[in-house]
């Protein structure tokens, strides 16, 4: 679609620097009326006077939808039961917000009748392929356009100067050295000092977090229910979905929870280094795991954490609206079943320590584990059961002995080897 053929397009709009200049520039390059879209994600005070700024900017009119409570239900939650992390220890906050924008910026679009869609992620990015897949399985007729694949923008004062030129109005926040993402679950910190992995994050850098060691001088103690691997619960006390999250992140924040430093590797191929803090989410993560672990059986459990490792790629490459991870779903929620109970955490100085775990469904019986119970598990069967499973092993020895050798695990003898 020709650049004079777009008449209207529906823009993810943050209100920061970058997305603010190119309404501008979507008018001035395409000729075309432009409509912003904002998910509002929990980023609070980010969302004071938006609307009155994209006018200004040169937008016909903006959007904001409230999709907290969907973000949590249809996003965190199926990536929590499954146990998702990205390499290690990125718990994905950016990573399944962006698939839950364009989906509403597809929606706004059709509703507006757009012929395309825009969004400020650059060509280095990973968020760049998380919009545009998410438009191509909803609605690959809408023209997607990528400024910064485009423009001759191509520093920070390049867009202040732009924005000076066409009266786009810029906070003074916004010259903030580090490029932030903030959502209910999470808040990112890129760029500045951090592009040297070497630099250790400055102090007032963290906004969600106090630092571990300006943490309380007491600990505190606080108690998770879940009903299916979904947290519905604090200290007995049944809470929303968006309130829950809003009270750990406040009690996690305060102990020094749920910090990161991570360097990743991204999808377009480049390393990249990302500090995160994640209070809630890292705090929810530790206790679906203390109740997974006395709820699901071994097999269940060890296939389960293989499949958590592929279903973090995919949401991390944007690869949500996909057969694969609906299946991975599937299997995953046969898992939840009977993930229901409690968990207590002690939360002391950035630690995170699990101070007991229950459940109806618990597979843990003191009886089965204790060593006076023979009616319940009879140790003389373990006799049996070694040699079994030692059989392939005992086969291998007996052979290389037969031929005249040894085990090949055995040391070899070091003695012919002394010096006269």
């Amino acid at each position: 679609m020709p650049a004079g053929e777009v008449k209207k397009v529906v823009l993810a709009y943050s209100g920061g620097l970058d997305t603010s200049v190119i309404v501008p520039w979507l008018r001035n390059n395409y000729g075309c009326e432009v409509v912003c879209f904002c998910a509002d994600l929990g980023q609070q005070e980010e969302l004071d006077g938006l609307e009155e700024k994209a006018l200004k900017s040169g937008a016909s009119k903006l959007y904001i939808r409230d999709v907290r409570e969907e973000f949590l239900r249809d996003f965190v939650f199926p990536t929590m039961q499954a146990g998702a992390v990205y390499e290690r220890e990125y718990l994905l906050g950016t990573s399944f917000a962006r698939p839950l924008i364009a989906k509403h910026m597809v929606d706004i679009a059709e509703m507006e009748g757009a012929d395309a869609v825009a969004h400020g992620a650059t060509g280095k990015g990973n968020d760049q392929v998380r919009f545009e897949l998410t438009v191509m399985a909803l609605n690959p007729k809408l023209k997607i356009i990528a400024p910064w694949r485009e423009w001759e923008i191509r520093s920070r004062e390049d867009a202040l100067a732009y924005a000076q030129e066409f009266n786009v109005p810029v906070a003074a926040t916004e010259k903030s050295i580090y490029s932030r993402d903030r959502n209910l679950f999470h808040l990112s910190h890129e760029g500045g000092p951090l592009e040297n992995p070497w630099n250790e994050p400055e102090k007032d850098m963290f906004q969600l977090s106090v630092d571990p060691a300006d943490a309380p001088d007491e600990p505190v103690y606080v108690t998770v229910g879940f009903e299916k691997g979904v947290p519905v619960s604090i200290d007995g006390e049944l809470v929303p979905p968006v309130e829950l999250f809003e009270r750990l992140n406040m009690l996690a924040g305060a102990h020094g929870i749920g910090r990161a430093d991570i360097v990743e590797n991204r999808l377009v191929g480049m390393k990249s280094r990302g500090v995160y803090e994640t209070p809630a989410g890292t705090l929810l993560r530790r206790a679906h795991q203390a109740l997974e672990s006395i709820c699901l059986d071994k097999y269940t459990m060890h296939f389960k954490d293989f499949i958590a490792v592929k279903y973090a790629e995919m949401v991390y490459n944007g690869l949500w609206y996909t057969q694969l991870r609906e299946a991975l779903d599937a299997f995953i929620q046969v898992t939840q079943r009977n993930v229901t109970g409690a968990v207590r955490l002690k939360l002391y100085k950035g630690n995170l320590i699990i101070a007991g775990r229950k459940s109806e469904y618990s597979l843990y019986r003191e009886d089965y584990a204790s060593f006076g119970r023979e009616d319940v598990y009879n140790q003389k069967d373990a006799e049996g059961f070694i040699h079994l499973f030692g059989l392939p092993l005992k086969v291998e020895a007996l052979l290389a002995i037969d031929g005249g050798g040894q085990s090949r695990y055995r040391s070899p003898d070091y003695s012919k080897f002394k010096r006269d």
